[in-house]
């Protein structure tokens, strides 16, 4: 039963937000002098800065409460003093920058709601009586991945700590290969083909739940392998509670994305899917409204039965499922522990197909099936998966966003009628004071600005694809996203730059404007504020689409097994000697690992013994290996894995470990000012490198 103190939890936000909205409603259209505006801006700012030092989740509801309060208060006075239809370009110009405006108050609005109050939901143990302990029945679909991509997660699934009579992996392979099947006979796992590949990874999904009879599903995408622990430590809330249809857990790449390897931001920027898997679905996770994500999560079978299996109507089948349940009263968790790693998207042009698939699919969903029509969902779950959806349109915006200045610059058409003095007093407080409180609640998961520069690299590729799956939901088909490939050269991909090339010198002709516009009209106060506040416009979108630039400059990346940094207790054995050694790793990979070694090895010792011992996690491991180099105590090795059993072993090492992804949220706090920094560095960078053909900085 739930508990008065649970009950109160999850009331209050409520009362707090409805309470908080009626009075920031009243307040916000209050019409005041400029001087007034002024002074409390100022004073709400002042105020934030000091609610932001403070820790607990009160400052920052405050700080929300405030942000909406002045974005509001920005939004009335758009809509109510800023409107004026002179002919049909401009009035079509002024209508299209106030629809971007408004909508991005309205994901700000729905972003704030969902991160208001964070479940963070702990592990759950289950029973001590293992026969209470449900039957499990793992699912690996694949389609046309290598089987070297794919051996990982299967090995790794087999070897999952759950009894073994009630532990049932499943290789689903849609490409019907015999490789497969062989690979599967071989290591003891089910294979499970079908004689077509309709609905795609849906439909085998479905066709695989028609075989199999286990209480729960857990489903890997085949190139997210799972820790030892994965079952033991997110089963315990589907047993506590049979109204749980899904656990869902954080998709961790071990591999670069684009953005991390192109801009050099490994360590020093959280990457992109950090946010929604470190903030958001705690946020939607408190909602009841956690979004199932098609990898690393478990399902129970009685409610995909209800639903008549995974969704198949959209191409982004995890979501709609998780919908399709919630909508039958179904309930949902998210655990935010790292249980499984996965290779990222090698190339911007890569990243941007799997986006193209998420973005088409989610739009699909908001035609198909609207979460803010039909029964069976509650407010809160409506907006949470009303704010997912709607994210997905913000290519337009933003598009609208970086050529809204070139307006008047370029075109003389004045878009918003008021005096630059009233736009800067209104618009600066709305955009600080919403940049400072999504620094606060974001912290550590998403660094200010960074959002905006990938955005715009994908801004021009997406925006197509979801005005024709908003006005035809029915188009377009389900893509599989490679992985596991290999980049052999630094090379600037043209095609995927090139719409941002263009953008990078429209802007550069409108700065110019810019500035010929503040010489000629210096005289006259009015023309020379305009000019200069759309030339402060152009050149933040400037910088934006510069970085946006950068990022499809592809460094090589010619490792097809990425080395992972892990500090472990090792021994390694001279087999002619008989001599044993001690070390600790540096990194690891499926092909190999780098050792500190306690004394230098014997110069001409070729093989090795590697010994690995975790008792926690049940892992030993005793592999040969060959000595690749040797610098002092610095040693590569390369495995010379012998049998199935070697490999396993290797993939326990690696990938099995508990904490094995322990790290992936170490970042400091965001500060802005040192995110802007790093942008501008990444930015310089890529100067020196492509243009210049000089070193990068350090």
């Amino acid at each position: 039963m739930t508990s008065h103190t649970e009950r109160t939890s999850r009331v209050l936000p409520y009362v707090l937000i409805i309470i908080g909205t009626l009075l920031v409603l009243v307040a916000s259209q209050a019409v005041i002098s400029s001087r007034a505006q002024i002074f409390l801006s100022v004073s709400v700012l002042l105020f934030a800065l000091f609610v932001r030092k403070k820790s607990g989740y009160l400052p920052s509801l405050l700080m929300i409460g405030l942000s909406i309060f002045i974005s509001l208060r920005y939004i009335f006075w758009r809509l109510l003093h800023t409107l004026a239809f002179e002919g049909w370009l401009q009035s079509t110009l002024m209508l299209t920058l106030l629809f971007a405006e408004t909508y991005s108050w309205i994901i700000l609005f729905l972003g704030y709601m969902q991160l208001s109050w964070p479940l963070n939901r702990k592990e759950c143990s289950l029973p001590e009586d293992q026969t209470l302990w449900p039957h499990v029945d793992v699912f690996i679909p694949t389609y046309n991945e290598d089987l070297d991509v794919v051996r990982n997660t299967v090995l790794a699934a087999m070897t999952m700590d759950w009894p073994k009579d009630k532990l049932h992996v499943y290789l689903l392979d849609d490409g019907r290969r015999p490789v497969f099947q062989a690979f599967a006979q071989d290591v003891g796992v089910n294979y499970i083909t079908r004689p077509n590949n309709a609905h795609a990874k849906a439909g085998n999904l479905n066709h695989a739940l028609e075989q199999t009879q286990g209480e729960l599903v857990a489903v890997f995408d085949c190139d997210h392998i799972p820790v030892k622990s994965f079952l033991v430590r997110t089963i315990g809330w589907m047993v506590l509670n049979p109204r749980i249809s899904l656990v869902q857990t954080p998709q961790h790449f071990y591999s670069l994305d684009p953005f991390q390897r192109n801009l050099d931001t490994y360590g020093h920027i959280p990457p992109e899917s950090n946010l929604f898997y470190g903030l958001v679905q705690p946020g939607n996770d408190f909602w009841n409204a956690t979004l199932f994500c098609g990898s690393g999560a478990i399902l129970r079978r009685k409610a995909l039965e209800s639903i008549h299996g995974f969704a198949v109507e959209t191409v982004t089948e995890d979501a709609h499922t998780s919908l399709k349940m919630q909508r039958k009263g179904w309930e949902s968790a998210y655990l935010r522990e790292t249980l499984a790693g996965g290779l990222a998207t090698e190339s911007l042009a890569l990243h941007v197909g799997q986006r193209i698939r998420w973005a088409r699919g989610m739009v699909q969903i908001f035609r198909l099936d609207n979460p803010l029509l039909g029964r069976g969902l509650s407010l809160g779950q409506r907006l949470c998966y009303l704010s997912a959806m709607l994210h997905f349109f913000f290519p337009i915006p933003r598009l609208i966003f970086l050529i809204a200045p070139l307006a008047f610059l370029c075109l003389g058409q004045n878009i918003i009628y008021a005096t630059p003095e009233a736009v800067m007093i209104y618009a600066i407080p709305h955009l600080l004071q919403s940049l400072m409180t999504q620094s606060r609640i974001q912290g550590r998961w998403r660094y200010s600005i960074w959002n905006y520069v990938y955005e715009t690299s994908i801004a021009i590729f997406l925006a197509p694809v979801v005005l024709v799956a908003f006005f035809a939901p029915s188009r377009g088909k389900f893509n599989v996203t490679a992985k596991g490939g290999l980049i052999t050269r630094n090379f600037l991909d043209t095609r995927m730059v090139r719409p941002n090339v263009i953008m990078c010198c429209i802007l550069v002709v409108a700065a110019i404007v810019g500035v010929v516009g503040m010489v000629m009209y210096r005289a006259n106060p009015v023309l020379f504020q305009t000019y200069a506040m759309n030339l402060l416009w152009v050149l933040a979108n400037l910088l934006i689409v510069l970085a946006a630039i950068t990022v499809g400059y592809e460094r090589k990346q010619n490792r097809r097994a990425p080395r992972i940094p892990a500090q472990l207790a090792v021994s390694v054995t001279d087999p002619l000697r008989q001599k044993c050694y001690a070390a600790t790793t540096v990194d690891l990979s499926k092909g190999g690992a780098s050792l500190r070694m306690s004394e230098p090895l014997p110069a001409d010792l070729e093989v090795v013994n590697v010994e690995y011992s975790n008792p926690h996690d049940k892992i030993t491991m005793n592999v040969p290996a060959q000595i690749i180099n040797q610098q002092g105590t610095f040693v590569r090795l390369e495995w010379r894995n012998r049998t199935i059993q070697d490999e396993t072993s290797i993939v326990e090492m690696i990938f099995g470990r508990s904490d094995a992804w322990s790290h992936w949220s170490d970042y400091s706090k965001d500060k802005p000012l040192h995110s802007l920094n790093l942008l501008g560095r990444g930015i310089i960078n890529f100067m020196l490198i492509v243009v210049l053909r000089r070193r990068p900085i350090g």
